[in-house]
């Protein structure tokens, strides 16, 4: 049946509004931030001196602190690709065996995804306290004595650390509930098939979860690729990117530098991560195309 133009221009209104959306709200700021970006700006006066791609030189090849930064965002990004992904995968496997009150687990892991993360970081930094701390008062009862007073989020080998684990238990619940809703998408009777042929529990995992999952697997990582290389409120309720810098990520630099009233400057410094954000995605997405065809 063809459509009339008048059938066109009907349906065409309806996308309107969401497009007029798109861009006043995405695509503007988008081009807003990359003209910025070539502009030396202390974002209050008029006057905007342009500097081409000075900017970006200087953020590439002289700025080590904005390196460091990325490389703290990947230690975390790692620990939760692996750490939060793999609890993720197993508590999903867990509940997906249809055990008792497993509703209440669904909801006990999806609960710490929807706290505010000022809050838990605010929370987790009196546990981490070393005069008063939770986790000091704990250790320390079990008989390590030595950790009593020791100050987690003060500490140059520790603070990152700390500060992933929160990043970690409190991420987890969404791989969770998706890793959950893939595998129950499963035909069960591929299971009974392998049964009846003789596969035990990690030979269905391997030849029928894992490969049926790869495309919920790309989801999940490029979800916490993305959550984990933007941190920002655990990192700034927490630390403040201390001691001495060593919990810097990205978006807290970007922070600073436009608290200094380096516009210019801090909107580069965006456009490079964003860019680095997006030949991660694209790269993860491409390597999962490349496993999900080798596993058929």
């Amino acid at each position: 049946m063809k459509i009339t133009p008048k059938e066109k221009i009907s349906n065409f209104s309806f996308v309107v509004p969401a497009l007029i959306l798109f861009l006043v709200f995405n695509l503007y700021p988008i081009l807003r931030t990359f003209q910025l970006s070539v502009f030396q700006w202390n974002g209050i006066d008029k006057d905007m001196i342009f500097v081409g791609l000075a900017q970006y030189k200087h953020i590439l090849f002289h700025n080590p602190a904005f390196w460091k930064s990325m490389w703290n965002a990947g230690y975390v990004t790692i620990l939760s690709l692996t750490l939060q992904n793999g609890l993720a995968l197993l508590l999903a496997l867990l509940v997906s065996r249809n055990i008792r009150g497993e509703n209440i687990y669904r909801t006990v892991f999806f609960l710490p995804p929807v706290l505010s993360g000022v809050v838990v970081g605010l929370i987790w930094k009196f546990v981490y306290d070393g005069n008063f701390g939770i986790l000091n008062h704990f250790l320390a009862n079990i008989g390590f004595i030595q950790f009593q007073d020791f100050a987690w989020l003060s500490e140059i080998k520790t603070a990152l650390t700390s500060v992933a684990v929160v990043h970690m238990w409190k991420g987890f619940g969404y791989g969770f509930i998706i890793l959950l809703a893939g595998l129950q998408t499963i035909p069960q009777e591929l299971y009974e098939a392998a049964e009846v042929d003789g596969a035990d529990a990690w030979q269905q995992f391997k030849n029928i979860t894992f490969p049926l999952l790869i495309p919920i697997f790309t989801i999940v990582s490029i979800l916490t690729i993305l959550g984990s290389m933007q941190i920002f409120d655990l990192i700034y309720s927490m630390t403040r990117g201390g001691p001495a810098g060593h919990t810097h990520v990205p978006i807290t630099k970007i922070y600073e530098y436009m608290s200094n009233g380096e516009f210019g400057y801090s909107t580069a410094m965006a456009v490079i991560f964003a860019m680095v954000l997006l030949v991660i995605s694209f790269a993860q997405i491409y390597a999962s195309k490349k496993l999900n065809y080798n596993s058929k």
